[in-house]
């Protein structure tokens, strides 16, 4: 199914086009660092009302 037939095919450049995207997304999202956010009420003093 594979075969140069395919890929000059419509269908066979938007499977190319389509692992292309797969594989930078990856490549990209690998990248990222996941970190936890500070809660944002730490960050707040809380006063109490009496």
């Amino acid at each position: 199914m594979y075969n140069r037939q395919f890929f000059s095919t419509t269908l066979g450049k938007a499977a190319l086009a389509s692992i292309a995207m797969m594989t930078a997304f990856v490549a990209l999202s690998s990248q990222i660092a996941v970190t936890t956010p500070m809660p944002a009420l730490a960050a707040i003093q809380q006063m109490e009302i009496a």
